[in-house]
């Protein structure tokens, strides 16, 4: 086997890697692309469906269907805590205070969530660290 031959063969191994790399390249990018794509439609579902639980509280928060009524009663129930404790914040304001409004806005959303039983709230203080016994 002569230099040439030996030469052209890995020439042609090297051209072969390279246009398998490209070609694998250009089909990650195409994945990637693709599922950013679907991310951006994913918002746009989500969006689609925070608007239709508005329109819905809106026009059947006070009565509505038997499938929505929990959530219904949920976000009723949340608007009548956030407006006692604005007017909490409103009675606890003095003169002089920053004017720095922190209001809540609410906005209502109608979204079908099974039921699940309430958890304690977990405590989130850690234990002091308790040195190690040693073993004899």
């Amino acid at each position: 086997m002569d230099f040439k031959s030996t030469f052209e063969t890995l020439k042609d191994k090297a051209t072969d890697l390279a246009q398998a790399g490209v070609a694998q390249s250009k089909r990650l990018a195409e994945i990637a692309r693709l599922k950013t794509a679907n991310m951006a439609e994913e918002d746009t579902i989500k969006k689609a469906y925070i608007e239709i639980g508005k329109l819905y509280y809106a026009e059947q928060g006070a009565a509505p269907d038997g499938a929505f009524a929990a959530a219904c009663e949920r976000i009723t129930a949340s608007k009548a805590v956030i407006e006692t404790n604005n007017e909490r914040i409103a009675e606890l304001k003095q003169p002089g205070d920053p004017e720095s409004e922190v209001k809540v806005e609410v906005e209502a959303v109608a979204v079908e969530v099974e039921a699940q039983p309430e958890e304690p709230p977990v405590h989130t203080e850690e234990a002091p660290e308790q040195p190690e016994e040693k073993q004899d």
